[in-house]
């Protein structure tokens, strides 16, 4: 066996390990399976990213704020169901 140190936000730890003893483990069970994990998928065994919409969803954005392709707007549920049964 190795010990390894790790710095993390005190709150975040906080919360890691409140989250991991609901799972039934330590930080170090945690840890360890994380590690494996890695090692099995040769890589991290999630998806990292930025949280940057795709082209659609830009494009759509672009559209709503531009006002373009706009839904007709209703003041209350009973005009929908009006508009949508006429």
């Amino acid at each position: 066996m190795t010990q390894t140190n790790i710095r993390m936000d005190e709150n975040l730890k906080r919360d890691f390990e409140h989250l991991c003893g609901e799972l039934g483990m330590n930080i170090t069970t945690a840890f360890n399976i994380f590690a494996r994990a890695m090692v099995r998928y040769n890589g991290i065994p999630f998806e990292v990213s930025l949280d940057i919409p795709n082209a659609e969803t830009r494009a759509a954005i672009e559209e709503a704020n531009s006002g373009r392709n706009l839904s007709k707007r209703f003041h209350s549920v009973e005009e929908l169901r009006e508009d949508l049964n006429a």
